[in-house]
């Protein structure tokens, strides 16, 4: 049995347990896959991630990062939350840049203060939905297309297929059809109201096993965010929310940078300690 240095982080929150929390495990380079897995499930949060030393002398750490069920190649709440971490630990210093490795590759954290916030990673599949694709996601979120002004795909890793919806109103009233859903990931997004202090609000729906709704997702904001800013919907900067559905208050900071969109939100140490293993 050895021991761990332990976080439980919340990111993306505005107040207090009201983002989406993490928790980050150090020094697992002798962890098997199967034993981060197990960790994974144990832990049950929506995401565990294990600090590992790099493999390329680019990158600050490696990081592998586990859902309860499976792992994924890159999410954006994670790498935020594992690069606060990493940027804690004793000897560990950055000039305001910090590189991730992880499934995806490299990935840039810029850190500001008390923002952290990650490069947005190309999307592996864009462009719109086929007809099949979706009337599937139609079907799966309970809604009718007189309610969708485009959809389309925006995977950059976890495999989310995208929906821009009429108003807030479509938006918080959605009931998912969770067998429907299936194995398929859906994000959805709308412009907030005026007068809102944000100009954007979305709500993310994972498929798998029961399925469940994410309550502040990075990866989601960074494909939406290509997808609204290149077809002119957003401007450069602008502030989004998650989590209302699920009584979170998620504040997540978009800006594009020249051909970067970077997402960013806070990070804050919640639970701090050691794990056996």
């Amino acid at each position: 049995m050895s021991d761990h240095a332990y976080w439980q982080v919340d990111v993306f929150a505005k107040q207090a347990f009201k983002g989406n929390p993490l928790a980050v495990i150090a020094d697992a380079d002798h962890l098997s896959d199967a034993m981060m897995a197990q960790i994974a499930n144990w832990t049950n949060l929506s995401e565990t991630t294990f600090l590992l030393r790099p493999t390329t002398p680019e990158a600050s750490y490696r990081v592998r990062i586990f859902t309860p069920a499976h792992e994924l190649p890159f999410a954006g709440h994670p790498t935020l939350g594992t690069a606060s971490v990493w940027a804690s630990l004793p000897g560990n210093s950055h000039n305001g840049t910090i590189i991730q490795e992880c499934g995806v590759g490299l990935v840039r954290v810029k850190v500001e203060e008390e923002l952290f916030s990650f490069a947005a990673p190309p999307r592996k599949k864009s462009g719109r939905l086929n007809d099949a694709e979706y009337a599937q996601a139609l079907a799966a979120l309970n809604l009718t297309s007189e309610m969708v002004l485009d959809a389309a795909w925006g995977d950059n890793g976890p495999g989310w297929q995208v929906l821009h919806l009429r108003d807030q109103t479509v938006l918080r009233g959605i009931k998912p059809d969770w067998q429907a859903i299936g194995e398929a990931k859906y994000g959805v997004v709308a412009a907030c109201a005026e007068g809102n202090e944000t100009q954007f609000e979305l709500r993310a729906f994972a498929g798998g096993g029961q399925g469940y709704e994410d309550p502040v997702t990075g990866s989601l904001n960074a494909s939406i965010a290509q997808w609204l800013i290149e077809r002119g919907i957003a401007p450069s900067r602008y502030l989004a929310s998650q989590g209302a559905a699920l009584g979170r208050d998620g504040r997540i900071v978009v800006e594009s940078e020249g051909n970067t969109i970077w997402i960013g939100g806070s990070v804050t140490p919640r639970i701090t300690g050691t794990i056996s293993i």
